[in-house]
């Protein structure tokens, strides 16, 4: 708006011709001067001036909105967008309805701890029939990792939704929905094509040959893919990147390029995310948690973590809405970690033959670092000597942090009997030599 043209704004004609004369062409060239350069510049009063500056500040300027009209639009836009519900009760609500269409969702946690499963059952809910609350549409899913299971996917729609599934061949036309895509690595799922091939593409996809995202965006709106889910992205990038900053850079395109087909194809887009160890900078991972250097930080929240999510900050901020899920002292937990629409909250949660179960639908609202703290201590039973490490979806110096500070009273015993038997074994050389 700042080089729209003085004369195309209907401004007096004497006017107009004066501005032309001298050489203040655009909206930009008028108000960056003063009104008393201006009477100079242009030989007119400063009514005229005056009068000439509101007129264009008027024009150029976007009109004021209220927060009523703002909110109104908003819901008007989620009506129009839509949700995809997950059946959660209490997650649902603090979402109001559900993940909205048109961003990325990410699901972060250690190994085991549920968001495959979770997966599968929004799959199963975005492949139902729309009068028994589905999205009536096919699911890409793109299972990086292999962990996609028919059978556990049909267990949960039996026992979720048990009037659907027990009717004859519905388990075998709701899997059909439910195309199972494997690329092997990054380059492969990010691989350009060729347009004149897009007529043969759906069937490629069925067989599961085609794997690019290029071929999948062509495929959203024609063929009434209603989900994407890649389980899970942080596999995809780590069988080509090292850990660590290096990997933002490439990442970048990736990032903006599943981004674009969320907004594109208007589906909610579930990608789950792996974790890692966190190192010591990133013990306060925002600016406003840092403490003064002169306390003592005595909160347990801080120490009681030693994970965070993959793949870094460039990819937590494109996410819109990420769900952490976790484990601590025994108790699973979904927490909204991140979210525009919702104060950070936490959920309890069981896994039952029918998926995830919350085990209220009142959320305890979260504060300070434990809103990004990710725990995975005391899943279902202590780490123990012979765990591995993989199991519990951490490295080998977090299995080894933990393995020490959960066992650290039987060390200091141990260390305390060797101790004895040293100096006891000492004192009888001493007698003896005596």
């Amino acid at each position: 708006m700042a080089n729209k043209l003085i004369s195309e704004m209907g401004l007096p004609k004497s006017i107009a011709n004066i501005f032309a004369a001298r050489n203040i062409i655009t909206a930009k060239d008028a108000l960056s001067l003063t009104e008393f350069e201006l009477m100079e510049l242009l030989d007119v009063g400063l009514s005229d001036v005056k009068s000439a500056l509101a007129h264009i500040s008027q024009i150029v300027s976007p009109p004021y909105q209220t927060g009523l009209l703002l909110m109104e639009q908003c819901i008007q836009n989620e009506q129009l967008g839509g949700h995809l519900p997950t059946r959660l009760k209490g997650l649902d609500a603090a979402l109001c309805g559900g993940l909205p269409f048109g961003v990325l969702t990410e699901l972060v946690g250690p190994a085991g701890i549920g968001k495959t499963q979770f997966c599968l059952k929004l799959s199963l809910l975005a492949s139902l029939p729309a009068h028994y609350g589905g999205l009536d549409g096919r699911v890409i899913y793109i299972d990086v990792e292999s962990k996609f299971s028919s059978r556990r996917m049909i267990e949960i729609g039996a026992k979720s939704f048990p009037e659907i599934f027990h009717m004859k061949g519905m388990a075998q036309e709701m899997a059909g929905r439910i195309l199972v895509l494997r690329p092997t690595s990054l380059s492969e799922f990010t691989e350009r094509f060729d347009p004149q091939e897009d007529s043969i593409f759906f069937r490629r996809l069925q067989l599961g040959t085609i794997i690019s995202l290029q071929q999948i965006k062509v495929s959203l709106l024609q063929n009434q893919v209603k989900l994407l889910v890649i389980d899970s992205m942080a596999a995809l990038v780590s069988g080509e990147h090292e850990q660590g900053a290096p990997r933002q850079h490439p990442l970048g395109w990736h990032i903006s390029f599943i981004k674009s087909l969320a907004e594109f194809s208007r589906i909610p887009v579930v990608v789950t995310n792996q974790v890692r160890s966190q190192s010591r900078d990133e013990s306060c991972p925002y600016s406003f948690q840092v403490q003064d250097k002169g306390k003592t930080v005595e909160d347990s929240t801080r120490y009681s973590s030693h994970l965070v999510a993959a793949l870094g900050i460039h990819w937590a901020h494109a996410v819109t809405i990420r769900l952490v899920l976790e484990a601590k002292s025994g108790q699973r937990s979904m927490k909204v970690a991140k979210s525009p629409i919702s104060p950070p909250l936490a959920f309890p949660f069981n896994i039952t033959s029918s998926g995830i179960s919350l085990l209220t639908d009142d959320g305890m609202e979260l504060t300070g670092p434990e809103i990004n703290a990710i725990s995975c201590q005391g899943r279902s039973r202590r780490l123990a000597y012979g765990d591995s490490a993989e199991q519990f979806g951490i490295d080998l110096t977090t299995y080894g942090i933990v393995f020490v500070l959960e066992n650290l009273q039987r060390i200091i015993f141990i260390i305390g009997i060797m101790t004895s038997l040293i100096l006891m074994g000492k004192g009888r050389i001493d007698q003896s030599g005596l």
